[in-house]
């Protein structure tokens, strides 16, 4: 039923890519990997790539809005029924100690992390809605817009490009990762010597 419901928002076009964009960052699941949809869609059609790349970066802020203050409002219980039992308080942990970069390095990266966790972490523990929705549309901005420049300037090669530089993108994202991990050391040791 799901993959239909996929199928049939995809077959929508750019308003499809909205609602799904919309589904599948509020909790949803939907089937298939969005990514690659939108990918595709720029091999396809480049003449609406950036139109469907702002409507996912639009939906997606969207959609994980909704679930930013679906748990800002449902509290614990919320982050209790996300997170199987005695993780929930490690992702609380790792939220409280790295901020809003449990929410980036997920929101920004196209590989399997539990974004939603992070967000309803976000919610949970009281960030600013502001902060939160700048994180998140600076993080879809550059993943969607970086794919739909992609499957335009490559076309059909962009899926056997990123499948050759797996490697080259994990490494960046472990830079990225390394880069902010410092940036929070310093501020923590920078905020204790105020």
């Amino acid at each position: 039923m799901l993959r239909n419901l996929t199928d049939i928002l995809i077959a929508w076009g750019p308003v499809g890519i909205l609602i799904l964009s919309i589904l599948d960052s509020s909790g949803v699941p939907v089937a298939g990997v969005f990514d690659a949809v939108l990918i595709l869609i720029a091999v396809k059609s480049p003449s609406v790539a950036w139109l469907c790349a702002g409507l996912a970066v639009i939906g997606s802020t969207t959609g994980n809005a909704m679930l930013f203050w679906a748990a800002h409002k449902g509290g614990r219980r919320f982050m209790e029924k996300a997170a199987p039992e005695g993780r929930s308080a490690r992702f609380r942990e790792w939220f409280r100690r790295y901020g809003m970069v449990t929410v980036f390095i997920p929101a920004l990266l196209p590989i399997p992390m539990p974004l939603k966790v992070f967000v309803i972490s976000a919610g949970v523990m009281g960030t600013a809605l502001t902060e939160f929705l700048g994180v998140v549309v600076l993080a879809r901005f550059l993943r969607y817009f970086g794919e739909a420049w992609l499957g335009i300037r490559l076309g059909a090669e962009s899926t056997g490009f990123l499948k050759s530089h797996i490697g080259y993108f994990l490494g960046g994202a472990a830079l990225l990762a390394a880069a902010l991990y410092g940036f929070i050391r310093w501020r923590d040791e920078a905020y204790r010597n105020r």
